[in-house]
């Protein structure tokens, strides 16, 4: 089942990305469109992040078929739900359809999907409105500078050059001078996208990484590489700005389009990874997400 499950959300990315739309690309204010679930209030979380937001709907509401019934609306003729993931936890012992289940022990995560609507796809249901004027008290830019600021235990990170890299072996981001970059926007967004590999790091997160130089559009794709994309957007969002296009977007959207055929589980992992390094380096402990 859980081949399934991924087969459904690598088909939505994919026709996303052969439409030449990059959803984890895509700028929200966190403080207004982040996608929520309309029962529980709460935040989605991961790669339910990109499905839904990749919709651009201008409220961040989502309801099951069910809760929509529940609250006496319906769906409006002709709307499509979009299916989003959450992890179940069961006990290992009575599982049957999980591989080497005999050898499980304690509760293990299974993959499960389910559709949601946006409330903009109903008719009959009361929501609060929510729009993208709401800005903290922070501008945009001072928004991200206080995100780097403040990340716990961060890496050195230094101006110079032309190119932008984070080297685990020294610890160190190397940034080119920020009078280098089109726009403030895109410093923040590169800034991001190194601070996100710098939480691969054993002292931070431990993630196991074959991260390689590569030429952009390179077929030998780097999880990694989707990893720090996937983080840069989250901080993006928090921070109010917009994740902005890769110069190279086409031969990047070709690699990945390669390895979404290869791997059926590179998104939902990657996701997961860029949404652990996100909240490391805002330092907050998030809830378990399991919310419908």
């Amino acid at each position: 089942m859980g081949v399934n499950i991924y087969d459904v959300i690598n088909s939505r990315i994919m026709e996303l990305l052969e439409k030449g739309t990059v959803p984890w690309r895509r700028g929200w204010n966190i403080s207004s469109s982040m996608p929520r679930s309309f029962a529980t209030r709460k935040e989605y979380r991961g790669i339910n992040v990109f499905l839904l937001a990749s919709l651009q709907y201008s409220q961040p509401w989502f309801l099951t078929f069910n809760q929509i019934q529940e609250r006496g609306g319906h769906v409006k003729p002709g709307e499509k739900a979009c299916p989003i993931v959450f992890w179940k936890w069961i006990d290992g012992k009575n599982v049957a359809d999980v591989a080497d289940a005999h050898k499980a022990a304690g509760k293990i995560p299974l993959l499960r999907y389910y559709n949601v609507f946006n409330v903009e796809q109903t008719e009959g249901i009361t929501y609060q409105e929510l729009s993208d004027t709401t800005n903290q008290e922070f501008t945009p830019i001072q928004a991200a500078e206080q995100i780097i600021s403040t990340m716990p235990d961060k890496p050195l990170i230094q101006h110079m050059g032309n190119k932008a890299s984070y080297n685990p072996a020294s610890d160190t981001i190397t940034l080119p001078p920020q009078s280098a970059f089109v726009s403030a926007e895109e410093y923040y967004c590169t800034a991001f996208h190194e601070l996100t590999h710098s939480t691969m790091a054993e002292h931070r997160l431990n993630r196991k990484s074959t991260i390689q130089v590569h030429q952009w559009g390179d077929e030998h794709y780097s999880k990694e590489e989707l990893v720090a994309e996937m983080g840069a957007s989250f901080l993006c969002g928090h921070a109010g700005i917009e994740h902005t296009t890769l110069e190279n977007s086409a031969a990047y959207i070709q690699g990945w389009l390669k390895a979404l055929k290869n791997d059926k589980t590179l998104l939902v992992h990657a996701a997961a990874a860029a949404q652990k390094a996100s909240d490391y380096i805002l330092n907050v402990t998030p809830t378990e997400d399991t919310h419908h």
